[in-house]
């Protein structure tokens, strides 16, 4: 392969066996707004407000300064088609925590496990690499699928925010919930 057909191909800077993770650019901000007006992810996000293109292209520029954040695409190994973005954010040094949070875009691409292989990437990375203690997360009582997957990958329930999200005309729980680093090694590496 050349190096200019190298160029070309994005940089894959977290691989699983069925997706990567990569840098988010400029010229990804199209599909970053985008995906901010799908129905369904605006729903699970709990997503009210809305942004102009120069206010994505502004985030965008803002996340790549931002030492307390990790914003990273979710893309197919096969297709490099982009389905989602990850992000640890809030990266606390001294106590040694953060918050990650999760967003697949296309439902034919929900329900096959790209979402949990990207957990596992980004806690990996959170714990292995960032040196994070704690990783938490907030996800609304309605999302029960996402409840079982992060159940699953080892977070464990910390408590309810009652009412704390206003969508569509009602009041939802948020739930918290998180990770310890020692619950990650003994789940993932013993």
């Amino acid at each position: 392969m050349s190096i200019q057909e190298q160029s070309l191909k994005p940089v894959r800077f977290l691989e699983g066996e069925r997706v990567y993770l990569r840098p988010i650019g400029l010229d990804d901000a199209e599909l970053y707004f985008r995906t901010l007006y799908h129905q369904e992810v605006r729903r699970l996000t709990g997503t009210q407000k809305h942004y102009s293109r120069e206010q994505i292209q502004q985030y965008i520029e803002n996340k790549s300064q931002d030492s307390s954040s990790v914003l990273l695409l979710i893309a197919l190994r096969d297709t490099d088609q982009v389905i989602g973005d990850i992000q640890i954010g809030g990266i606390d040094t001294f106590n040694r925590n953060a918050y990650i949070r999760i967003a697949i875009i296309q439902g034919n691409n929900q329900g096959k496990g790209f979402g949990s292989e990207a957990m596992r990437l980004m806690l990996d990375y959170g714990f292995g690499i960032l040196n994070l203690h704690r990783i938490e997360l907030n996800v609304f009582a309605y999302n029960e699928r996402a409840i079982q997957t992060y159940e699953k990958l080892g977070f464990q329930r910390e408590g309810v925010q009652r009412q704390a999200l206003y969508y569509n005309h009602a009041y939802h729980d948020s739930i918290l919930m998180s990770i310890l680093a020692d619950e990650y090694r003994a789940k993932y590496l013993d």
